[in-house]
């Protein structure tokens, strides 16, 4: 397979390279960046884009599965406008390129309460992001809802210390469903996944995840 990644130099895009470039499965990795990955493999196809001109670029997003990762923090992004480009407009832009350049397979990562009726801003954007793909009708599409993610060698504080609480409770049997899993644990199970499910759209909350 020819895989496609988006939000290659993110904590699980960099996991997600790696290990499509050392999987037998994959003959080929192309990702889109701003910055160069400082990655070089046979099978590394790196292409150094302007998101924000999707036209110029868009005969190359050729291949059999995309794998869309890309996104941010409000905090990051400084707004939400900014945020929404990033997390919704993007990922929306490539899949819609994508499926015109006849790519079979899209696996999202999402996150968990995505919902597009939802009153949190970021869970409706994800929600809504994730039913605007579903729209353009890919052959497989198989969404990722983790909770919250283990990033290695994060500076982040806040998140480092929500990740301690939910494990404390995780401890005593409570907030299962929000369960922390490592960026690599993600990666690995984004890579499995195009074989693992048939044609169709299939959602996969953490439960699924932790099986897969």
């Amino acid at each position: 397979m020819k895989a496609l990644v988006i939000g290659a130099t993110g904590a699980t895009g960099k996991e997600l390279v790696n290990l499509l470039l050392e999987d037998k499965n994959y003959e080929s990795v192309s990702v889109f960046v701003r910055r160069s990955t400082g990655k070089s493999h046979p099978k590394l196809k790196e292409h150094i884009v302007n998101f924000s001109e999707i036209e110029q670029f868009k005969d190359l997003i050729t291949g059999d599965v995309l794998f869309s990762c890309l996104g941010t923090t409000l905090k990051d992004a400084g707004s939400k406008d900014n945020q929404w480009k990033i997390d919704f407009d993007i990922p929306a832009a490539f899949a819609v390129e994508a499926r015109k350049n006849e790519v079979s397979s899209l696996v999202l990562v999402s996150s968990y309460g995505a919902s597009a009726k939802s009153s949190v801003f970021y869970s409706k954007m994800k929600g809504m992001l994730e039913d605007y793909i579903s729209d353009l009708n890919f052959l497989q599409y198989i969404i990722f809802r983790p909770g919250p993610l283990i990033r290695e060698n994060t500076d982040r504080f806040g998140e480092k210390f929500s990740i301690k609480i939910i494990k404390m409770f995780n401890t005593i049997g409570l907030f299962k469903n929000l369960k922390p899993i490592s960026t690599l644990f993600l990666a690995d199970k984004l890579v499995k996944a195009p074989e693992a499910f048939p044609t169709g759209k299939h959602i996969l909350e953490l439960h699924r995840i932790l099986v897969l």
